[in-house]
């Protein structure tokens, strides 16, 4: 049985929204794991300052690299 022109418009509809949400959705999941790995790479770069000698500087791309590096692991 045929949809009417009305049923498949909404039917369309409907799965053009889907489509927006499951893109969001992902967008969403993508971020949150970008700023758990750099979350993590705050941490790792404070343990290694811990352990570093004195007058070392840790720098905001010292953690972006790592953080970057985390990313790219995980997303393997």
């Amino acid at each position: 049985m045929a949809l009417s022109t009305e049923q498949q418009s909404n039917l369309e509809y409907q799965t053009a929204v889907d489509q927006v949400r499951n893109q969001h959705q992902l967008l969403m999941q993508a971020n949150t794991a970008k700023l758990e790995a750099l979350r993590m790479a705050r941490d790792i770069a404070m343990e290694n300052h811990r352990t570093a000698p004195a007058g070392t500087v840790l720098a905001a791309t010292d953690i972006l690299a790592i953080a970057a590096d985390l990313e790219a692991f995980t997303s393997v």
